[in-house]
């Protein structure tokens, strides 16, 4: 089925945007291609140290281009629960590379660090910039040129998104990630939000907010809810990096084991050297892009992603916009119910039919691009699978039930949660923001009361505490941008408003930071941009403005003459405080070159 009118105009709007750049990227990709690699070539003292500890078929393997080599980039380390898993991928891929007649080498690490365990604390202000980074030593590991294809194990918040930009950058070369999978259900998510809101009353100790956090993040794998690491998952499967059926299979289990040696296969497969050949640069094009942005949408998706997908975009010469994206929530159901989105956790989503039914129904209603490559082949029918252990160990494949597993979780195209995605692009006197409603009650939709100004997330928690945010209001925490302090999130503050929103009170946040995928009932304008260190109109707020934030006409203003509003002098921050310990001081050369939210946020493409 051909897609949807509306998202195939979208779609052409956003391929003739991109002309200018997507054309000279896929020149360079096809001269990389052409030119590369060729290991013969090299020369000898490159070639030695390329495969010094390499066994001695498979040094003439690779000195005379005769087998395929694979590079493994890997976000491994053992104190974080979803990348421990991959400690034991590398020997697996080996293996299973050399049953198929080809070599893999980890070509390089790059770091992997947790929202979960930086929230609220001054190592936040690294996270946005990691992405960056992270493409950055994905690129390190592959400047090499020894390598035929590429794995990509990763799966949190910032890993993938550097990943895709590191597997376009390095578009030549075909790509396959390859994720771990979420952890088993733990203490459902709603309970745990329940303790916070008790601990930050005073009504339970630290003890057990300890004990309930503990019973939520207890094993490996991701965090069971639907934030930015599960969005990365859908987004890679939907696209068509990842195999059919790989996204939510919990890791230490034989299907996920399965499921890597698959991908190790695939990988080669489609090198230069078969039939199949299929770069990463080629394969993702505006119509993977708008996938992706489709999947957002129908799941409730992450909000870091109005970011994320725009300097994944970017890398591959594609230009995507906040309107674009706006635009399609507005076409685009919402199809799943995840916590903050539901009560349900993604290994709910997955019994309930997972990736292969919301695909299936996206087909159905016409809404995704069909016509697209992926990693198997083209098209996306292959998607509509479930997947699970076949007798002889392998990956079995069956079509995707017709009906969901559980309507409550997963539903169908005809009887949507809500008919549209729920996340939109907000503009008005105070610039450029989003906002996902998609958790919010219809009655917050619109939020119009005073502003308190807060220029750090912790004045807003004392002013809690000291019981001093009484009535309605609009709490506007600026200073929170890329240029700023890195642009952290602001997770915590969910907690607190919250608390404050279910004593009756109508509350809102309106910030130029981020907040979480896992944030949802609070109505938050987030990602304003210009920010306010660049002197955006954020920064003229006062206290006592009336903030009006409407996500029903997709509007944010200040309730003031423009004329009076323009002639105000910025607020200023001492931000001191903010540029050096645990390790900040070594990204100043990112805060002072970053680009704005709406462009990707980032040090690489401005």
């Amino acid at each position: 089925m051909s897609a949807d009118s509306r998202i195939a105009a979208i779609t052409a709007r956003i391929v003739e945007r991109s002309k200018p750049h997507r054309e000279p990227y896929l020149d360079r990709v096809r001269r990389a291609a052409s030119s590369g690699p060729h290991r013969s070539v090299l020369g000898c003292g490159n070639l030695a140290h390329g495969f010094a500890v390499c066994s001695p078929a498979e040094k003439v393997a690779l000195a005379g281009d005769r087998v395929p080599n694979l590079g493994i980039i890997t976000s491994y380390n053992d104190m974080l629960s979803a990348h421990q898993p991959f400690e034991t991928y590398p020997a697996m891929i080996r293996e299973a590379a050399r049953e198929a007649g080809g070599v893999a080498q980890v070509a390089g690490g790059v770091p992997a660090m947790c929202d979960g365990v930086t929230q609220g604390q001054p190592g936040m202000e690294l996270s946005l910039f990691s992405r960056d980074l992270i493409a950055m030593a994905a690129g390190v590991g592959l400047s090499h040129n020894m390598f035929d294809s590429t794995v990509y194990l990763g799966v949190c918040d910032k890993i993938v998104p550097g990943l895709v930009i590191a597997a376009l950058t390095f578009g030549h070369l075909p790509a396959v990630f390859v994720p771990a999978g979420p952890m088993t259900t733990g203490l459902p998510n709603d309970e745990k939000a329940r303790v916070r809101q008790l601990f930050a009353e005073g009504k339970v100790g630290r003890e057990e907010l300890l004990e309930a956090e503990s019973k939520s993040y207890h094993g490996p794998g991701t965090c069971t809810f639907y934030g930015t690491a599960n969005s990365n998952q859908m987004l890679m499967e939907i696209m068509g990096f990842h195999l059919p059926g790989a996204s939510f299979i919990n890791p230490g289990t034989p299907l996920r084991d399965a499921l890597t040696k698959e991908a190790t296969k695939r990988a080669l497969a489609i090198t230069a050297m078969g039939n199949e050949f299929t770069p990463a640069g080629e394969m993702i094009d505006e119509r993977s892009i708008v996938n992706g942005v489709v999947g957002l949408h129908a799941t409730g998706g992450s909000t870091n992603h109005t970011m994320h997908l725009v300097a994944m975009a970017r890398a591959a010469g594609i230009l995507l916009t906040w309107q674009d994206i706006s635009e399609l929530s507005d076409i685009v159901p919402l199809l799943a119910r995840v916590y903050p989105n539901g009560l349900a956790d993604v290994n709910h989503f997955h019994a309930a039919g997972g990736m292969g039914f919301l695909i299936s129904q996206l087909l159905r209603g016409g809404l995704l691009h069909d016509d697209v490559r992926t990693v198997v082949g083209q098209g996306l029918d292959a998607y509509k699978i479930d997947v699970r252990l076949g007798a002889d160990g392998g990956v079995e494949r069956v079509p995707t039930p017709a009906e969901s597993g559980d309507p409550k979780v997963l539903s169908t195209i005809d009887h949507p949660f809500q008919h549209s995605g729920g996340l939109k692009m907000l503009t008005g006197n105070l610039g450029k923001a989003v906002i996902k409603i998609s958790a919010v009650k219809p009655d917050r939709h619109v939020i119009e009361a005073p502003a308190k100004i807060f220029h750090d997330q912790g004045e807003l928690n004392a002013a809690f505490k000291a019981g001093k945010l009484e009535g309605d209001f609009v709490a506007v925490v600026r200073f929170q941008g890329p240029k700023a302090n890195g642009m952290p999130e602001l997770h915590k503050l969910t907690t607190v408003l919250g608390i404050l929103q279910d004593r009756g009170q109508r509350v809102a946040i309106l910030t130029d930071g981020r907040m979480s995928g896992a944030s949802g009932k609070v109505p938050a304008a987030i990602h304003v941009t210009p920010e306010a260190k660049d002197g955006g109109p954020i920064a003229r707020i006062q206290e006592g403005d009336i903030v009006r934030i409407d996500a029903v006409t997709g509007t944010i203003e200040v309730l003031v003459e423009d004329i009076a509003l323009k002639t105000r002098i910025p607020a200023h921050a001492d931000l001191s405080d903010n540029e050096f310990g645990m390790g900040r001081e070594l990204f100043a050369p990112f805060r002072a070159i970053a680009g704005s939210a709406d462009h990707g946020a980032s040090v690489l493409f401005n």
